[in-house]
């Protein structure tokens, strides 16, 4: 069956990817391997796999890696303990002390605050610009840049960057572009397929889909980097458990179905804050008049379930829209069945508070779930009047 995944469909791959019926049992789910150790025939005599220890690799978690892997067209997956866990092994594994690393000016405020409160300290430096601009990029690359950190769409203003331009800005710099596809998922957008050479997620937030899992991944089709991604994974020890890995990897096989009705509803709630008096304006790259309208049209799919708005009256009318919603929830995170309201400001991004990547008060953001998209834009409407 295996000889075969690079053939199957999308969401053929999302279902049976790594995912092959139990050999011993016949059981079409992969268990849950809830064992922190395993027997082995001898002193170094490793069973069929090569399992040792559950830090080092886990039955369970190698289905799900195989499973992202094959959704990303990539070689290699590796699963991780949070997000920002995979965040942390990446630029930890590709910067050294005195090194340079390239920040988009829109990004995650928890992988900002990695950077520049932790990685710092450790004598990583690194540069913020607007990663649409190409030149802004290639400009701003030093003779010790050894990390492009890309987010497209970002978080939270949905900016657009060209990943298939950045890649050549870090190849002809000896740069690695890695690329946080969390907001796209592998179903609407392909980095490694566009020249990215990491792509890094969040599975808490589209690939579990169901808000009730924490874990992140890095999916390369380098071998060597694959190897140092791995060794520092298992030095520090940040893994999923296997119940999280099987959590995953139960969203992922829905991840197609849900992207595209988490991709309808925003359109329609987007429709609705266009031209709304208490709106100013709309984050959505599928808007026309998007600045990266076009390059989010030749490298996506579709244009996503996140959609960013500001409100008339500042921060206060901003946290004002924020408390007064029923269907959307107030609350942190994203990808979820379920639809949530944040004030970027306030919550998500308030490391980045009196930094270039401060996100003005005044910008609410939206997961867009996949409940009745009338009565989202009615819970929008109501709470905006």
């Amino acid at each position: 069956m295996a000889d075969d995944v690079s053939r199957w469909g999308f969401e053929t791959r999302a279902i049976h990817a790594g995912q092959r019926p139990d050999p011993q049992t016949g059981s079409v789910i992969v268990p849950i391997y809830a064992t922190s150790t395993f027997a082995q025939d001898g002193v170094g005599g490793l069973r069929a796999g090569g399992y040792e220890y559950s830090r080092t690799a886990n039955p369970t978690r190698t289905a799900l890696e195989e499973a992202l892997a094959s959704l990303e067209g990539g070689r290699h997956g590796l699963a991780f303990a949070s997000g920002m866990a995979a965040a942390d092994v990446a630029l930890r594994s590709l910067a050294r002390p005195g090194d340079h690393v390239i920040l988009g000016g829109d990004a995650y405020g928890g992988t900002f605050r990695l950077l520049d409160k932790v990685l710092a300290l450790w004598g990583v430096e690194y540069t913020t610009i607007d990663l649409a601009d190409v030149d802004a990029a290639r400009a701003a690359v030093q003779p010790n840049t050894r990390v492009i950190w890309c987010e497209t769409p970002t978080n939270p203003l949905l900016g657009i960057a060209d990943i298939a331009a950045l890649a050549q800005v870090a190849a002809v710099s000896g740069a690695r572009l890695v690329v946080d596809n969390t907001f796209a998922t592998p179903y609407l957008q392909s980095p490694l397929g566009l020249g990215a050479d990491v792509v890094l997620h969040s599975t808490t937030k589209y690939l579990g889909g169901h808000s009730d899992v924490v874990g992140g991944a890095l999916i390369t089709s380098d071998d060597e980097l694959h190897e140092r991604f791995g060794f520092l994974r298992n030095a520090v020890g940040a893994v999923p458990g296997p119940f999280d890995a099987w959590l995953t990897m139960r969203g992922a096989k829905t991840l197609a179905l849900r992207m595209e009705r988490h991709s309808d509803n925003a359109e329609r709630v987007v429709e609705a804050l266009v031209g709304h008096s208490r709106v100013t304006k709309v984050y959505y790259p599928g808007l026309p008049d998007h600045p990266g309208h076009e390059i989010a049209a030749k490298q996506m799919r579709r244009f996503g379930g996140m959609v960013s708005f500001a409100v008339a009256g500042g921060e206060e009318a901003a946290l004002e829209v924020v408390s007064r919603t029923k269907l959307f929830i107030l609350g942190e995170s994203l990808g979820g069945v379920e639809s949530l309201i944040e004030h970027p400001g306030r919550m998500t991004h308030a490391s980045t508070t009196g930094s270039p990547l401060q996100v003005s008060g005044d910008v609410v953001r939206l997961s867009v779930g996949i409940e009745d998209g009338t009565d989202l834009v009615g819970d929008l409407l109501e709470a905006l009047s």
